[in-house]
């Protein structure tokens, strides 16, 4: 049984080349860059002439960190190392 808890919490990090504590650590950046360009959209809202592509290219940045993550994780699986 707690083999099998342990594997929901590890299965996803593994994925993607990670142990538990990196990926809490990297979804918790991930997530404060997401609360910056929501920040931004937001004051963007009321006050066009500022932050005019903060969050969009926040966005962008996080895309291609994350695009092709796990990528050499999943080739070592299917390679069998």
């Amino acid at each position: 049984m707690s083999a099998r808890i342990t594997r929901i919490f590890t299965d996803h990090p593994e994925s993607v080349g990670e142990s538990y504590l990196e990926h809490m650590a990297f979804a918790g950046w991930f997530s404060s860059r997401l609360a910056m360009a929501a920040g931004a959209a937001l004051v963007h809202a009321f006050l066009p002439f500022l932050f005019q592509t903060t969050a969009s290219r926040i966005v962008r940045q996080l895309y291609e960190r994350t695009h092709n993550r796990g990528a050499a994780a999943t080739a070592q699986v299917v390679a069998g190392e």
